[in-house]
């Protein structure tokens, strides 16, 4: 590679890893930076999870340091989403370079719709407060995965909704939730695509 390219990838990696911790999308750049630069689709896609394996390291990490954690509920909901991700990284493996391409361009187009319109966006809600509906965010979560493993791109805005409105959870808990899932079904969507 060039350094252009090292200087761009880096440049995108860090903007990306922003958006992804605060609320999701960064994988909108890292992706068609990718494909811009020779990459093929599959391959880019499974390459992608290195770089949000290590940004969710650094967020749980960081979380926790700051006294925000409950890894008894972000273990429970990441084994869930693990299961999806498990079927989501299966079918992304297999999806040649020419329906990767046109799967990404819908997806990017929904994404950039639900971001325009203010349809992703998590409201405040009570601080503290028990999360609810259990059984459906658990369930929620393995679609969530297979969405995961199978593509990521515009993960985080299915993961919020369900963690603020179906569980309740407040924006620092629905980040924090968020990046532990991620984490942990990446891992196994990275060993897929390996």
């Amino acid at each position: 590679m060039e350094i252009w390219q090292l200087l761009l990838l880096a440049a995108v990696g860090i903007a990306a890893g922003w958006l992804n911790v605060m609320a999701g999308g960064g994988s909108l750049l890292t992706v068609p930076v990718m494909l811009f630069m020779g990459i093929p689709g599959p391959v880019a896609n499974g390459t992608n999870r290195i770089a949000i394996l290590a940004q969710n390291v650094s967020a749980v990490t960081a979380f926790r340091r700051r006294g925000f954690s409950d890894f008894r509920l972000s273990l429970s909901l990441s084994l869930a989403a693990s299961i999806g991700a498990l079927g989501g990284a299966s079918v992304g493996v297999h999806l040649s370079g020419e329906w990767f391409d046109r799967v990404l361009a819908l997806v990017m187009i929904a994404v950039m719709v639900l971001m325009a319109t203010g349809h992703d966006k998590v409201r405040t809600a009570d601080t503290g407060a028990q999360p609810r509906n259990l059984a459906w965010g658990h369930l929620l979560m393995v679609g969530a995965g297979f969405w995961g493993g199978f593509i990521q791109i515009g993960v985080g805005f299915i993961l919020m909704p369900i963690l603020h409105r179906v569980l309740g959870l407040d924006l620092v808990r629905v980040n924090m939730h968020k990046v532990f899932i991620v984490l942990v079904y990446t891992i196994v969507a990275l060993l897929v695509f390996a």
